[in-house]
């Protein structure tokens, strides 16, 4: 599994506190007692040779490297107090260290989205059943705006995680060789939520099944533009896919995964 903490995030993280800018310390104390980061911080209120701010935040990266177990409290810990802070807002003063920051963050497989929140970018460790894990994703990818070329993929790869839950959930036996196309057919069939499945006498049955169509439409275009990119690159929209097309894209396939979860917590009475 990816960490969002490395060297060139050590820096990208420190230079929001350069020259005394930034959070205070007892933000910053904060943030390294609640991810578990504290111990070996040597900073002590009231001395005259503590660590300045900058050095504080890059040397708790820096051992979240040496211990990632908690990694990713301790980024997203600062990234909420960048945020309280307003290093986000689009006229701030720290806009070159957010562009800085997204860049060192993608090189470890993350970003953030405008705000500040971080995200999860290519391929997405979802197991399956763990329903937290898919409501957050959707979360997270309906709230972003940033590359959405990689963002196609982490839908890609949440729909395919949702399909799986749906069927282990539903004690479903699924062959390990199971591709993208033949999870999702079978998800839909579990559920009852293919055009074939609504009564043809019931009025408004026409639409149904269209919208119904069209939603296993939305997750194999998915399939198919993520495979246009390329497993494992994610970085650049097909010629044809504009950008804001691409995120239309990502969020029409949230929709479509949180109404398949939905369905299913339906169905077993949740």
């Amino acid at each position: 599994m990816p960490v969002p903490v490395s060297d060139e995030i050590a820096g990208a993280l420190g230079a929001f506190f350069h020259g005394g800018t930034g959070p205070s310390h007892s933000t910053i104390t904060g943030v390294l007692l609640r991810s578990g980061y504290s111990e070996g911080d040597g900073y002590v209120a009231g001395r005259m040779d503590n660590p300045n701010k900058e050095q504080r935040v890059q040397s708790a990266v820096r051992r979240a490297i040496r211990r990632p177990d908690r990694a990713r409290d301790l980024t997203e810990g600062m990234l909420t107090q960048l945020r309280l802070h307003g290093c986000f807002q689009a006229e701030s003063m720290y806009v070159a260290q957010v562009a800085t920051l997204r860049s060192a963050l993608r090189r470890s497989g993350f970003s953030t989205s405008e705000d500040g929140t971080l995200l999860t970018l290519g391929a997405i460790d979802l197991q399956t059943g763990n329903r937290g894990a898919l409501d957050e994703q959707i979360d997270r990818l309906r709230r972003s705006t940033d590359d959405p070329a990689q963002l196609i993929g982490s839908a890609k790869d949440l729909l395919e995680a949702v399909a799986k839950f749906v069927l282990e959930e539903l004690s479903f036996p699924v062959s390990q060789s199971a591709d993208f196309g033949q999870l999702w057919y079978l998800a839909r069939e579990r559920l009852g939520v293919r055009p074939e499945d609504v009564i043809a006498s019931q009025t408004g049955s026409d639409q149904v099944r269209k919208i119904l169509g069209a939603s296993w439409t939305i997750a194999e275009q998915v399939n198919s533009l993520r495979n246009l990119m390329g497993t494992g690159h994610g970085r650049t929209l097909p010629t044809a896919l504009s950008a804001e097309a691409a995120l239309l894209v990502v969020r029409e396939a949230c929709s479509l995964a949180q109404f398949v979860l939905d369905t299913l917590d339906r169905q077993l009475g949740r």
